[in-house]
């Protein structure tokens, strides 16, 4: 079977190239910029290098009709949350619109972006169904496999994590599992249902979400009793079950999005999900806690608030990476700002200017550097606070 790639962003990209390390494999994006980059082995996100992306035997394509060329598609596209914070399933539904449109009968169709349980076979097979004029199960199988992608690390790349694979029926669940076996060397888990998969992923980011949430209101009380908080989980860390989370700025795609596709699907069956929200409350109010200490560093530290000029080290969501959505540093800028603070930026990582900051390469000239992100860059530059 024919591998079709829907979505090469930092989730699809890996897959085309794992695959297409023994087979050609077909690979469509809507946007032409990143098609052109990656047929001249660029890839922007720096999670496949040029090498690699020449080796591999790809077709990268903005025409919609190399789908119809594939027997076996795999839906990667983004699932974002909206203003109010709730999921927005638009890039889901207009990739499945697409592949509907472009498909022939006998496709195995195989979502990986993180969804609530029942999307796939609620929202997304409908949508199949009606631009395909193709009848499921009878005309197309369908089945999730939930990506498991860690933007920047090149030590769990996508071969070396265990992939849950579902299917709608036992002989989809084979096909689906035989494919992935191909490329992934830390083996195929088969969930029992879709639903199961779906779930398995969506309690992964939650439950790293909540943990996190529990290090950063742990922090805040230490710091309120003047504990150093470093120095409390390094004492317990020495119990061999003590889970090692640390509190941050939770941002990016996945840690601070999906667990409002839980929440959302919980509400609708009935049940307030109270720890899940408690968890997204405490990690989206630590912009403001960690901004508010800051100013009180610089009082402390006689410097003047209004006009002060301010170095910020990393924009990006987590370290080592040049993706900037959602990040929690956008939001610091934007309190600083309300302070009357001058701010700029120091982001490698990125080109242009960044969250209305100039983007700089001097750490010289500022009444205060901080470091915000930890990227290995950054290591030997001095600083005078870092967040966490």
């Amino acid at each position: 079977m024919k591998i079709c790639v829907v979505g090469l962003g930092y989730v699809g990209l890996p897959l085309a190239v794992a695959f297409g390390k023994n087979e050609e494999v077909n690979a469509f994006d809507i946007n032409q910029k990143r098609i052109s980059e990656l047929i001249n082995n660029i890839d922007n996100t720096n999670e496949v290098n040029s090498e690699d992306l020449e080796k591999a035997s790809i077709n990268f394509s903005t025409d919609p009709k190399i789908i119809s060329e594939s027997e076996f598609i795999i839906v990667a596209v983004p699932t974002p949350i909206d203003e109010n914070k709730k999921p927005d399933l638009t890039p889901l539904l207009m990739a499945s619109k697409t592949v509907g449109e472009n498909m022939k009968k006998g496709s195995i169709v195989v979502y990986e972006s993180t969804v609530y349980p029942g999307c796939t076979e609620r929202d997304c097979i409908p949508v199949l169904e009606k631009y395909s004029n193709l009848k499921y199960m009878d005309d197309f199988k369908v089945g999730y496999s939930p990506e498991r992608i860690n933007p920047g690390d090149k030590e769990h790349t996508v071969e070396k994590i265990v992939k849950v694979v579902s299917g709608c029926d036992e002989e989809s669940l084979r096909v689906i599992s035989e494919q992935y076996s191909k490329i992934i060397k830390a083996g195929v888990h088969e969930a029992s249902s879709i639903k199961v998969a779906e779930s398995a992923k969506i309690i992964e980011n939650t439950q790293r979400d909540i943990n996190i949430a529990l290090m950063n209101e742990l922090k805040i009380i230490f710091d309120k009793a003047n504990i150093p908080y470093k120095d409390v989980l390094e004492a317990a860390g020495t119990k061999w079950n003590f889970l090692k989370f640390s509190p941050g700025l939770v941002g990016g795609h996945c840690i601070g999005v999906d667990p409002y596709y839980l929440a959302q699907e919980s509400e609708r069956l009935g049940h307030h999900p109270e720890i899940i929200l408690a968890g997204r409350r405490i990690n989206d109010d630590m912009v403001k806690y960690e901004s508010s200490k800051l100013i009180k560093f610089m009082v402390n530290k006689n410097i003047s608030i209004k006009g002060s000029k301010i170095l910020i080290l990393g924009g990006t969501f987590k370290p080592d990476v040049p993706d900037t959505r959602n990040s929690k540093v956008e939001e610091l800028i934007k309190e600083l700002r309300t302070y009357g603070c001058q701010v700029k930026i120091m982001e490698p990582h990125i080109k242009e200017d960044l969250f209305g900051c100039e983007n700089v390469s001097s750490t010289e000239g500022f009444d205060l550097v901080i470091k915000c992100v930890k990227h290995k860059v950054f290591n030997g530059v001095k600083f005078d606070y870092e967040l966490f």
